[in-house]
């Protein structure tokens, strides 16, 4: 079974990160019911290392304050590799639409880059900008935008 670091993040986030849950699982409990759930320990530490990743970008908000808002996003060549037309596409509508400002997109961006996955699909963004919005205060209505649509998308169907 191919599992990737999105693999793991996606599990922890559907099995952990609900409201209704409380968490205070320790890591190495964490990291034996992920391997006994399937996923390979290097997968799980990578895993650990995005969200460790995540929150010192969340504890730091100075590390993006030199952006300005209505400014326009010039991607580096290895960030359009990871990141097609229609996800860079999604990222400015997102921005364009509120769901993100320049400091959670430039958090998502990062957060791409940190997974080592070759290529970044549609809805595997859509999970990764859920996943930074997650615990951003003040962005609570976002994360509910996004939940519900990565959520309530049923795959396969046409629109």
């Amino acid at each position: 079974m191919k599992e990737s670091v999105l693999d793991v993040l996606m599990y922890l986030f559907e099995n952990y990160m609900n409201d209704e849950i409380e968490f205070d699982t320790d890591e190495e409990t964490l990291r034996v019911e992920l391997q006994e759930a399937g996923f390979r320990q290097v997968e799980i530490t990578r895993a650990f290392e995005w969200l460790e990743g995540l929150v010192a970008m969340q504890d730091d908000p100075s590390i993006y304050s030199g952006k300005t808002t209505g400014s326009i996003r010039i991607y580096t060549a290895e960030e359009c590799e990871k990141l097609d037309i229609e996800a860079r596409g999604f990222l400015l509508f997102l921005e364009q639409t509120g769901v993100l400002d320049h400091y959670t997109r430039e958090m998502v961006v990062d957060r791409v880059m940190a997974l080592g996955e070759d290529e970044i699909d549609l809805e595997q963004l859509k999970w990764v900008v859920l996943m930074v919005l997650f615990n951003q205060p003040g962005r609570e209505a976002a994360f509910a935008w996004m939940e519900d649509l990565v959520f309530d998308e049923m795959p396969g169907i046409l629109h």
